[in-house]
């Protein structure tokens, strides 16, 4: 079990620094793309961060906010 939560914890983690290496290369500050994509500044840090889980929908529009597919963020 432990395993799992590992692999799935660095997952998170590679997800969410890709995220935030995106939205830098955009110039979009954290306010800046909370507010686009609707959602708290706070989340968009856990997001970035690998210390939330997301909805497949929520990977979807951060691709699209980020104007990238999905598979250059997963």
């Amino acid at each position: 079990m432990t395993e799992i939560m590992l692999d799935k914890q660095k997952t998170l983690n590679e997800i969410g620094t890709r995220i935030r290496r995106l939205r830098e290369s955009k110039n979009l500050s954290i306010q800046e793309f909370a507010d686009k994509l609707e959602i708290e500044y706070n989340n968009v840090i856990r997001i970035e961060k690998g210390r939330t889980n997301f909805t497949i929908g929520t990977l979807v529009k951060i691709a699209n906010t980020l104007e990238v597919n999905l598979k250059d963020i997963v």
